[in-house]
């Protein structure tokens, strides 16, 4: 007797991502039950894309908010089908990693962390501490859902289904987050003012300890974790590169903090 294969929705949260969107679709378009559209106010042809795909495609229209995990949760609330399989518009689904997944949800388990391929300035970085960047975007349907700290947060498990058993996928999503340097920069930024608003909402306000903490203590200490003991020299310039400039955030985080106090 034939039973039917485990349904499984693709949620994702978009704003603006016309160059990205299809090619993301495509991987998942045609062995997903759904595909949830959470679109945060997009103003190019992100939405007439993602229409294009026919009616598996469910696009939900919502502000765009500073933190855009809260699209990410209003996508996975909506989902129909048994699992989620969470998303970004800049992420990949390989063939390998597809026949894994339609494996791992015939199983008992709660959900599934994926390990991600970082690229950036055109290469992977497997090194760095950017391999295998495990993530947990794949769950049952309601087991999982976002804290909504952080612009990093990712979804756990909830009090009610904590302690399940959760299993680890080996083939990697593949992640192109940086379009470009000006892409890479201006996400830099914008995540530096989310954390800085974060801060101040603490109470925390610009210091001299502060200042020597976020412009010489967290980018030394990032640079030498992830440029040297972490082995980013392996991935060459890009891995320099990144390690560098990722140091750098947090001098855009202090300077956003310090700007916003000055303001209130």
């Amino acid at each position: 007797m034939s039973t039917k294969p485990v349904s499984v929705s693709a949620c994702m949260a978009v704003h603006n991502e016309e160059e990205r969107i299809g090619p993301t679709l495509e991987r998942v378009i045609d062995w997903v039950d759904e595909v949830v559209v959470i679109d945060g106010e997009s103003t190019d042809k992100t939405v007439k894309i993602a229409q294009s795909f026919g009616k598996k495609v469910r696009i939900y229209h919502e502000k765009n908010a500073p933190n855009f995990i809260e699209n990410k949760q209003r996508a996975i609330e909506r989902a129909q089908s048994a699992w989620t399989l969470e998303l970004d518009a800049d992420e990949l689904v390989t063939d390998e990693l597809q026949d894994e997944i339609m494996e791992a949800v015939t199983t008992d388990k709660a959900g599934f962390r994926i390990p991600r391929l970082n690229h950036f300035l055109g290469k992977p970085l497997k090194k760095g501490g950017q391999y295998p960047d495990l993530k947990f975007r794949l769950y049952r349907t309601g087991f999982a859902r976002f804290p909504l700290r952080s612009v990093h947060d990712e979804a756990a498990l909830t009090t009610e289904h904590a302690g399940m058993p959760i299993g680890e996928l080996s083939c990697p999503l593949l992640h192109y987050p940086y379009a470009s340097i000006a892409v890479y920069m201006r996400k830099t930024v914008q995540y530096a003012q989310f954390e800085a608003d974060v801060l101040y909402d603490r109470g925390i306000r610009p210091s001299t300890g502060l200042w020597t903490q976020y412009y010489i203590g967290k980018p030394l200490y990032w640079f030498v974790l992830t440029y040297l003991r972490h082995r980013g020299y392996v991935d060459g310039f890009p891995g320099f590169a990144f390690s560098l400039f990722s140091s750098i955030r947090y001098l855009f985080e202090y300077a956003a903090l310090y700007e916003r106090s000055t303001r209130t």
